[in-house]
C-alpha cells in the first residue's frame, strides 16, 4: 500500500470492524518526523510517544522534530538521517519510536488484531523497527519482496532479551554481506519489558516460495501466508519465464508458470489469504471454497476515505475508475529494487514522462538503496534512481539507473507528506471494478466500513 497509505487510522478503522487492520511499516521513521513537524494535527504521534516505555528517548524525538502549529507553507522538512550499515543513534532512536507509535495508535483501546508490513528489500531498518512494534503489541508481522527467512529468529532474539541481528547482503568480492546488530538494554540503558511474539506472515507469489520458508524453517515458525497474485499493488514477484522485447527487456506477462496451485497451499496446514483483484463478495466466496481463510485487499482500502492518500489524488482516482478510464501499468523498470512495480498513469506524477524528465534526480531518502564493498574495504551505500554520475562512481552499471525512478519521495508525495518539489508516485492493483458499488457518482467517496459491508455481502 505504499508509504502511510495503510497508516494507523485505517488499519484502527479495519480492525475496529473486526478484520484484520495492518499498518504500512516502510519508512515511518521518515513519517513520524513529518507529522511532528506539520504540528502533529490531534496530538496523536505525541499521545502514543507519552506511553513509550523509556520516555527520554520519546522526548528527545519531540523536543528535536515537533513544531507547535507545522512548519509554514513551503518550508523544507528538517532532514531526517538515512541508514547506512552503521546508523546513528538518532536514526534507531527514530526506527524504534515510529513503529512503536503507529502500532500503539492502531491498537489504543481495540482489543482486535494489528499486522505491521515491512519489505524484505528495506532490511537495515529490521531489528530497530520490529522492536518498536513488539514494544507496542503488534499482533502480526507480514514481509514481502523477498524471501525473508530471518525474521523468525528475530522475533525470538527481540522476546527474550537478546541481541537482534539481521543479516543484509553486501555486493562485493570480499565481503558479501553485513549484520545489522541492536542491543536493546544497551541503547536504552535498562531491559526490555515482556513482550508477546508476534505471528509472522509472509508474502509469496509462488507455490515453492512457501515450501521454502516451510521447508526451512523451525515448526511453527510461520502463522500463515498471503498469496499475491501478478495484480496486486506495489511490487510483484518477476515473471517466472519473462517474455522479452526486441530491445532484449523482460515484460510484465505472466504465464501458466507463475500461476498459485491452491490445492498445494492448503496441504501445508496453515492459513492463507489470497490478495490480487480478490475485492468483491464473490472473489471472497471464491477463495474460501478452495481453502483461504480469507483474502487481502488493498486497493479498495486505499481510495476509502480513512486511507493515507492525498486526499486529492485519492479523489482523482476515483473519478477516473469510476469512469472507467483509469490506467494502472506493471512497469518493469521504475523501481530500484529490480521488482516489477505497479504504477497509476496520473497527470502530475512520475508516471507521466514529462514529469519523470523534469525531475531533479536526488537520492535523498536511502530507503531502497543496496549496500557495497568500497575498494578500500569499507561498505558504502548507492541507488540505482540516484544520480547517474553518483551510481556510476559508487561502482554501479550504468544500464541498471535507466528509467529508475526515486520510490522513496515519489511515494512519501502520495501519502501528502513529501518536499514541495517532489513529484508523487501511486501505486495500486490492477482491479478497481468495486468503485461503481461504492459511489453514487464520480464525485463520491466512501468509507472503509462501507468497503468491508460490500465485500462482505452486506
Amino acid at each position: 500500500m505504499g508509504v502511510n497509505i495503510s497508516g494507523w487510522l485505517l488499519a484502527r478503522t479495519v480492525s475496529l470492524l473486526g478484520e484484520q487492520g495492518t499498518v504500512s511499516g516502510v519508512a515511518l521513521q521518515r513519517i513520524i518526523t513529518r507529522i511532528l513537524q506539520k504540528g502533529d494535527p490531534g496530538g496523536h504521534i505525541r499521545r502514543a510517544l507519552a506511553h513509550f516505555p523509556f520516555p527520554s528517548v520519546a522526548e528527545e524525538i519531540i523536543e528535536r522534530y515537533y513544531v507547535r502549529n507545522g512548519i509554514p507553507k513551503g518550508t523544507p522538512f528538517k532532514a531526517t538521517p538515512v541508514f547506512t550499515a552503521h546508523p546513528s543513534r538518532l536514526l534507531i532512536a527514530l526506527t524504534v519510536c515510529a513503529s512503536y507509535a503507529f502500532v500503539w495508535l492502531a491498537k489504543e483501546n481495540n482489543p482486535n488484531p494489528i499486522s505491521i508490513n515491512y519489505l524484505e528489500k528495506v532490511a537495515m531498518p529490521h531489528p530497530y523497527a520490529i522492536t518498536g512494534a513488539m514494544l507496542a503489541g503488534v499482533d502480526f508481522i507480514t514481509m514481502g519482496a523477498g524471501i525473508p527467512l530471518q525474521i523468525p529468529e528475530l522475533i525470538n532474539d527481540i522476546a527474550e532479551g537478546r541481541t537482534a541481528r539481521y543479516r543484509i547482503p553486501v555486493i562485493g568480492k570480499n565481503i558479501t554481506s553485513h549484520t545489522m546488530a541492536f542491543e536493546p538494554e544497551k541503547f536504552f540503558g535498562s531491559p526490555l519489558p515482556i513482550m508477546k511474539k508476534p505471528g509472522f506472515i509472509p508474502i509469496v507469489a509462488s507455490n515453492l516460495l512457501a515450501n521454502i520458508f516451510m521447508n526451512k524453517l523451525p515448526l511453527g515458525s510461520v502463522y500463515g501466508f498471503v498469496v499475491e497474485e501478478p495484480t496486486a499493488g506495489g511490487h510483484n514477484a518477476p515473471p517466472r519465464k519473462p517474455i522479452v522485447n526486441e530491445w532484449g527487456e523482460p515484460q510484465p506477462v505472466y504465464g501458466k508458470k507463475d500461476e498459485v496451485d491452491y490445492r498445494a497451499m492448503t496441504s501445508l496446514g496453515v492459513p492463507f489469504w489470497i490478495g490480487g483483484s480478490c475485492a468483491s463478495p464473490e472473489k471472497l466466496e471464491w477463495a474460501l471454497s478452495i481453502g483461504a481463510a480469507g483474502i487481502q485487499a488493498g486497493s479498495i482500502f486505499a481510495l476509502s476515505e480513512e486511507s493515507g492518500m492525498d486526499p486529492d489524488i485519492r479523489r482523482r482516482i476515483r473519478t477516473r475508475g469510476f469512469k472507467k478510464t483509469l490506467t494502472v501499468k506493471t512497469d518493469m523498470r521504475i523501481s530500484p529494487t529490480g521488482f516489477p512495480f505497479k504504477v497509476v498513469d496520473l497527470d502530475d506524477t512520475i508516471a507521466k514522462p514529462e514529469v519523470y524528465a523534469a525531475r531533479t534526480r536526488i537520492c535523498n531518502q536511502g530507503e531502497l538503496v543496496s549496500l557495497y564493498e568500497r575498494p578500500n574495504g569499507t561498505i558504502g551505500s548507492r541507488c540505482p534512481s540516484e544520480p547517474v554520475d553518483k551510481y556510476s562512481a559508487k561502482g554501479g552499471n550504468i544500464a541498471d539507473a535507466v528509467g529508475r525512478g526515486c520510490l522513496c519521495n515519489g511515494l512519501i508525495s502520495a501519502a501528502n507528506l513529501g518536499d514541495e518539489e517532489e513529484p508523487p508516485i501511486v501505486t495500486l492493483g490492477d482491479d478497481v471494478h468495486f468503485l461503481p458499488f461504492l459511489m453514487e457518482n464520480e464525485e463520491s467517496s466512501y468509507s472503509a466500513a462501507q468497503a468491508i459491508q460490500y465485500l462482505l455481502g452486506k
